[in-house]
């Protein structure tokens, strides 16, 4: 089978990761990546010699007076594409769909957008076969990734009864924390279920899941804590071993100085990982607590990270490129050098 093109429209914060994670797939091209900036970032592309596209004529110009090659715009990289992957900010991949769908392209979209824009949520763990062959999906946000990844191993376990969690939410990404962002106060959001227990459920609807956050003054990922009930009295070696079903949940010791988001982050970078990313969910096995049929537990997601192995599992599934989930995920995991602990 030949290797599907993939072009990426967005070169920021996923942007380029996803970019970075398809140019490592032995069955996918990266074919280019396309953005509007002029400045260091959509310069990091032409170091790393990613053919860069504008996504338009002004900001081909733009671009150009800025000393950068340009391959052509956003128009010209789709004709090419067999799939694209819109990493735009959030509300601006809605506006682009329709040259997509002009294009005859399958499209990736991430959870800053609606449900609706694409009729479909992915995540792998969870229902990657009813992806294969569609026209497009959305890969749901970071917080929503994590949720599906820990409850449907204790679904799947026959454990999961109904989930309460709190978000403890970082406050902006850290590359743009001196525009703005929260310092010396907490901003809790005004509903509850907050927004990605509703988003879950766009995956998997069975779910009986309540979500409340909270944003706080801190950049580096988002800290959950869980309050499951499960359908009878259980073991915590019945829950580890549920939760070890998951290739992407990694099981970690407070004990082991793994106490805190930034020990966690200077450990990922310690391990070689690039930009310091953490895929996995980073979930404290001796924090985990069972009383009778009540699990508690609390987990690290690595904001900028997370998704990046659920896209392009999704490439594979939209393009037909691998049918099996769990191989699919066997690929990118020893691409992105994800194992378990």
């Amino acid at each position: 089978m030949k290797n599907i093109k993939v072009a990426v429209n967005g070169y920021g914060v996923i942007g380029k990761r996803v970019a970075d994670a398809v140019s490592l797939q032995d069955d996918m091209e990266l074919i280019g990546v396309c953005d509007v900036v002029s400045d260091w970032r959509i310069k990091m592309a032409v170091d790393k010699a990613y053919p860069v596209f504008a996504f338009n004529d002004d900001y081909k110009k733009q671009m150009v007076d800025a000393g950068i090659v340009i391959a052509g715009t956003l128009d010209e990289l789709t004709e090419t594409a067999d799939i694209i992957v819109d990493c735009t900010p959030k509300k601006i991949a809605t506006g682009n769909i329709e040259k997509y769908k002009a294009a005859n392209l399958k499209f990736i979209v991430h959870g800053g957008e609606k449900h609706e824009v694409t009729g479909h949520s992915f995540s792998a763990e969870t229902n990657y076969d009813t992806a294969i062959g569609r026209a497009s999906t959305r890969v749901v946000s970071c917080n929503t990734t994590s949720i599906l990844r820990t409850l449907t191993t204790l679904k799947k376990a026959g454990l999961l009864k109904k989930a309460r969690g709190t978000l403890l939410r970082r406050a902006t990404d850290p590359w743009e924390s001196h525009l703005g962002g929260i310092m010396n106060t907490l901003v809790p959001e005004k509903d509850i279920p907050s927004h990605q227990g509703p988003d879950t459920q766009t995956v998997d609807p069975e779910l009986d899941v309540i979500t409340a956050a909270v944003k706080v003054p801190q950049t580096l990922s988002h800290l959950h804590y869980w309050n499951v009930q499960l359908t009878r009295k259980a073991t915590k070696e019945e829950i580890v071993a549920a939760l070890k079903t998951s290739t992407r949940i990694m099981l970690i010791n407070y004990d082991d100085g793994l106490t805190a988001n930034n020990v966690i982050k200077e450990w990922m970078l310690e391990k070689g990982r690039p930009y310091g990313d953490m895929y996995e969910v980073a979930l404290w096995q001796d924090m985990l607590k069972v009383i009778g049929d009540e699990l508690f537990y609390a987990y690290v997601v690595d904001n900028q990270a997370i998704v990046i192995p659920e896209t392009i599992d999704a490439i594979r599934a939209l393009t037909e490129l691998e049918t099996d989930a769990n191989e699919s995920i066997r690929k990118t995991n020893e691409s992105l050098g994800i194992f378990q602990k």
